[in-house]
């Protein structure tokens, strides 16, 4: 019997860059590994530009919601994946805790869908090192 690998990708609001990260391992993962996404302040709303960049790929995250870390979530997952420097969660006992600190092109000027799908690809690139790492075919 195996176990399917669980990841939480958690960034401060939930709204942009973990939600980009979770549309994009279900779409190269697809059922072999369980996705889940979080913030450690949710917001309110998804970034229209993070949802606008996924969807120029086919890969529709406009039903998500925000949402904070929780047992339950902690509970489903082998490894957390937080996104920035500024998303930072607490140990937690046999979860493994990476930080993918990921481009800001803003910090080179650069800004708007431009910037958001800088973004999208350097998410993108960890996601299928990830997916292969954990062993998911490709879909």
């Amino acid at each position: 019997m195996t176990t399917t690998p669980g990841v939480l990708f958690v960034c401060v609001k939930n709204g942009g860059k973990s939600q980009m990260a979770g549309g994009l391992m279900r779409h190269r993962a697809g059922d072999a590994v369980t996705v889940h996404t979080a913030g450690t302040q949710p917001g309110k709303d998804l970034n229209a530009q993070s949802v606008e960049s996924l969807a120029e790929l086919g890969i529709d995250i406009s039903t998500e919601h925000t949402k904070p870390i929780t047992a339950a979530l902690l509970a489903d997952v082998s490894l957390i994946i937080t996104l920035g420097k500024e998303a930072v969660v607490d140990p937690v006992p046999g979860v493994e805790i990476r930080n993918w600190d990921t481009d800001e092109p803003s910090e080179r000027g650069i800004n708007g869908m431009e910037r958001m799908r800088l973004v999208r690809d350097d998410i993108q690139n960890r996601v299928q090192a990830l997916a292969a790492e954990l062993g998911a075919p490709k879909i």
